[in-house]
């Protein structure tokens, strides 16, 4: 328990503000986790459930740190990213065999043919230390590439955001902008259409003859759709955007799931009149928001961790899984986070038994097991350790 209590005791202080905690030097873990966000507490808690000795190493940054709530996650709707971590973490110091620190993995070496990894981590305090585990879990995230125009960086996650499952209802109803170019507006408006009907795409000197003909390809008969949706593009270029109103205060009730929030802003150009609107959605690139895994030779796929999903999130390199935002699933909200870091402690478990299983058995007898007999003890593993209910993790495939 008092591997992580401290963590959890940070309630809602960034883990980056913390002192580190030094983890047990006496052991090989059995996994260490890179990332601290919903995946890579995920995957610590299933692996804490089977008595695991797992390290979770974070860097106290956060994708969805600058949003004001978490939405969508069944029991914790409306609270705030900070909260979620503080809770997942209080009830994971309960389990013996759960560690964490707060630091930057900068290097991960695979040894003795990947049956054993040197983790490299530079602490808050400037310090570096280095810890092995068997095997190797990257949660490490991802990172929104953000414009350079004033006021999107300042107010990202308060009346700007990209995910409508997660601030749209809040937004619901009020005048909206549309941040993105004029390629992707039409699915931005197919995808918001159901919360807001008053909508400008605010295309920013995109709307040309060949941006055009890309959206045409794209979205036939775009055009016509947002004359459905009365949606005017907007195609001057943007100077900044203004907050004139913080929707987030007063704080609305912290225990209600959702609550409007009023926000208003001013988008001014380089010529003509601004133009006021209460919130926007945006289409932003993103990208790997550590270098960690690809160094190490991870492919990507799309600018993502290339996971095998039929072999629990594994990666090219034997013994290293990729789950949350980071992996090429190209799924990228918090319960499908929490699904893989389960989906991937269960299968990374029955690996670590099966390669245990085999020593055993060459020990007493001095022959391998069968790849039957494999097969058959990670069935049993598998089906015993992954019940049917909200985090299943699918069925046994190999």
């Amino acid at each position: 328990m008092k591997n992580i209590l401290a963590l959890g005791a940070l309630s809602l202080l960034s883990l980056a503000q913390a002192a580190a905690i030094v983890p047990r030097d006496d052991i090989t873990y059995d996994a260490i986790i890179i990332g601290g966000g919903p995946s890579g507490l995920s995957a610590l808690s299933g692996l804490a459930r089977v008595r695991r000795n797992t390290l979770l190493i974070d860097s106290g940054e956060y994708r969805n740190g600058p949003t004001r709530h978490m939405h969508d996650v069944i029991g914790f709707d409306g609270v705030t990213p900070a909260y979620y971590r503080w809770a997942a973490r209080e009830q994971i110091s309960h389990y013996e065999t759960a560690y964490a620190i707060n630091g930057t993995v900068t290097s991960v070496a695979a040894l003795n043919n990947n049956t054993l990894f040197s983790v490299t981590t530079t602490y808050p305090n400037g310090t570096s230390g280095v810890a092995s585990a068997r095997k190797v879990v990257l949660a490490t995230g991802l990172r929104d590439i953000l414009p350079s125009t004033p006021g999107v960086r300042e107010n990202w996650g308060k009346g700007i955001f990209w995910c409508p499952w997660c601030d749209g209802h809040e937004h619901e109803d009020q005048a909206l902008g549309l941040l993105s170019g004029l390629e992707d507006a039409p699915d931005l408006v197919r995808e918001i259409s159901t919360l807001n009907s008053d909508i400008i795409a605010f295309v920013n000197g995109t709307d040309t003859p060949e941006a055009r003909a890309a959206t045409e390809s794209s979205f036939p008969s775009w055009e016509r759709y947002l004359q459905i949706h009365n949606v005017t593009v907007e195609n001057r270029t943007i100077a900044r955007v203004t907050r004139l109103k913080d929707g987030g205060e007063p704080p609305a009730d912290p225990s209600l799931p959702t609550a409007p929030e009023y926000d208003l802003f001013s988008v001014d150009f380089t010529d003509g009149e601004p133009v006021q609107r209460a919130a926007f959605f945006s289409s932003f690139p993103d990208e790997q928001a550590s270098a960690v895994g690809q160094n190490m030779g991870v492919q990507l796929y799309g600018g993502r961790l290339a996971a095998d999903q039929s072999r629990g999130l594994a990666t090219n390199i034997p013994g290293v899984y990729a789950i949350g935002d980071a992996n090429s699933d190209n799924v990228t909200n918090v319960p499908h986070a929490l699904f893989t870091g389960k989906r991937t402690a269960v299968y990374l478990h029955v690996q670590l038994a099966r390669e245990d299983a085999e020593k055993e058995l060459a020990a007493v007898n001095g022959t391998a097991v069968t790849r039957r007999e494999e097969e058959l003890d990670l069935r049993t593993i598998w089906n015993a350790m992954n019940p049917r209910g909200i985090l299943y993790a699918g069925e046994f495939d190999q």
